[in-house]
């Protein structure tokens, strides 16, 4: 839990990128690699959920 193993490191620009306002931002990639949705309203949820409607918008 106190770090992350060879497999498990994100690479910045492929997992995730940062905002303008400093915030990290997942990819695509990185939500298909994990292999789920977390329902958060993910930017890049490849998932299709919707935050406001609380549903998803794609077929699995």
């Amino acid at each position: 839990m106190f770090g992350q193993n060879n497999e498990n490191k994100l690479i910045e620009g492929e997992d995730f990128y940062y905002t303008p306002e400093g915030y990290k931002c997942f990819t695509e990639k990185y939500h298909l690699k994990r292999g789920y949705c977390c329902k958060s309203g993910c930017r890049h949820c490849p998932y299709g959920f919707d935050k406001k409607t609380g549903t998803n918008t794609k077929k699995k």
